[in-house]
């Protein structure tokens, strides 16, 4: 189910599988497959089609080559702007260089004014692809800068020139990527193309086997989450059931100036189908959430920790106090959640990350970025730069799941395995949105969803209520995180009703 695949995973398969096949075989498939998805991205008839192929120097050129010879022989009136290898070029490459010209296509030396200035009905990317290693300079920058600033669509093969094919982020600290409008990408999906800057830079992604045997493919330890991963849980509502049956949540935090951050976590449990939730303040608590009279609001202090499913850190503050109510909770025998302060309070407290990685009872951790990197004990970009890495670094290290909230959120366990969510958008930027699933993945937690499947869940349904909002002119600009809550609510009573047992 949507595996992803390493750049090493990717060459051990495609040299598996080459060796099986005529010299070549791959790279003419390849070469059909951006033709074919290059043909869908033109008018139906392609006599008046300006197609801009870039080629450059690799292997990645040569299925570009490929790509163009088919083009030409579609009928569309291809260009061929290509960068010669510095070595002796591959014999695939070699024939498929024969192939482009002996077809119609014209092969030009053109600079950045002669491609900015031409109406081009689609530019094909096929400047690098996995085995990029330095940042795109000179000619070849000059001209991704180009072509980025085109109205056309942009077609990148295997995956936008620039771009780190295993962690999405740009090659190079001021470096330049080609902006796709669509990728199709060969052998297997990367994790690249989905999560850092790969979310902003691939465009639709589509992939395209190659037609390699199954056999050649190792099952994945990485993929794209999916309702399959988690639908087992989704279970229609028994009548004899009562408020008992769905779990207690209880969500700790609340310091003074921060009492609308548990407040928004406390809300989504609860209307995410917790059967009771608690809001506990490390400081004075609310007499009543008058907006959600539900929720009942105590002092954190004297409550039986025992009892609930416990959701810690929105709005905890960085008390003494804080710290002990930390530690109380992670030696508790309940499923914990930590956000937010909680995790700050942990990076700075090597015994607190001790216990929790003793847990019996299983914890999962909702760090951003900045979070993870204090957890670590490193900088923020060095997050960003391997986000699957550093998530699963994070769960060996705290004997947890976690997950990395940002674009392409990343969910991983303490045995390796990950996924990257497909759903959201950038009307997530925004305070709060952080605190709602604290809430929803607490909630499925103590309606006796496992900690994997609840965090899978809860990360799919913050995104796609976002995504649902956006689609109804709510975003992304200026949605906030109050407004998830009752789409949140929506999506899960559908997905109920389409996958429940």
């Amino acid at each position: 189910m949507n595996p992803l695949y390493s750049s090493a995973e990717i060459r051990a398969i495609e040299q598996a599988a080459a060796a099986a096949l005529p010299e070549g075989v791959l790279m003419q498939r390849a070469g059909q497959a951006g033709a074919n998805a290059a043909l869908d991205l033109l008018p139906f008839s392609t006599a008046n089609a300006k197609v801009l192929v870039l080629a450059g120097p690799g292997n990645n050129g040569g299925d570009a080559l490929e790509t163009a010879a088919h083009l030409a022989y579609a009928g569309a009136q291809v260009t061929i702007l290509h960068f010669p290898p510095q070595s002796e070029p591959s014999a695939e490459r070699a024939a498929a260089m024969q192939r482009a010209q002996t077809s119609d296509a014209r092969f030009a030396d053109l600079d950045a004014a002669d491609i900015a200035g031409t109406e081009w009905t689609l530019v094909v990317d096929g400047l690098f692809g996995i085995g990029l290693q330095r940042p795109l300079a000179g000619a070849l920058r000059a001209v991704a800068e180009t072509v980025n600033g085109l109205k056309c669509s942009i077609l990148s093969l295997d995956l936008p020139s620039g771009l780190d094919a295993d962690t999405g982020a740009i090659v190079g600290p001021d470096g330049v990527a080609i902006h796709a409008t669509h990728t199709v990408t060969f052998i297997g999906n990367k994790p690249g193309l989905h999560t850092c800057d790969g979310r902003d830079y691939a465009g639709l992604v589509d992939v395209s086997r190659l037609d390699i045997d199954a056999a050649h493919f190792a099952p994945a330890r990485l993929h794209l989450n999916d309702v399959k991963f988690f639908s087992r849980h989704l279970r229609a509502r028994r009548h004899n059931t009562h408020k008992g049956s769905y779990g207690n949540v209880a969500v700790i935090g609340g310091a003074q100036g921060m009492t609308g951050a548990p407040l928004l976590a406390s809300r989504a449990a609860l209307n995410s189908g917790a059967g009771r939730v608690y809001t506990l303040f490390v400081e004075d608590a609310l007499p009543c959430d008058f907006g959600q009279p539900e929720l009942m609001c105590r002092v954190a202090a004297g409550f039986d920790l025992e009892q609930a499913t416990l959701v810690i850190g929105p709005g905890l503050g960085a008390s003494p106090y804080a710290s002990d109510v930390l530690a109380a909770a992670i030696a508790s025998g309940s499923a914990l959640l930590a956000d937010a302060d909680a995790l700050n309070l942990l990076a700075a407290n090597p015994r607190l990350q001790t216990a929790l990685a003793q847990r019996p009872a299983g914890s999962v951790l909702t760090p951003h970025p900045l979070e993870a990197a204090r957890l670590l004990g490193c900088a923020i970009a060095e997050v960003q730069a391997d986000r699957v890495g550093m998530a699963r670094k994070l769960a060996t290290k705290l004997n947890a799941y976690v997950v990395l909230k940002g674009s392409g959120t990343v969910i991983a366990a303490p045995n390796g395995d990950a996924v990257i969510n497909t759903t959201g958008n950038p009307a997530l930027a925004t305070a709060g949105t952080g605190d709602v699933l604290s809430g929803l993945c607490g909630s499925l937690m103590a309606q006796g969803w496992p900690l994997w499947e609840a965090a899978l869940a809860g990360v799919w349904l913050h995104g796609m209520a976002a995504d649902v909002l956006v689609t109804e002119g709510a975003g992304p600009i200026g949605l906030t995180a109050g407004e998830l809550i009752p789409a949140i609510r929506v999506a899960l009573n559908r997905m109920v009703q389409h996958h429940g047992r």
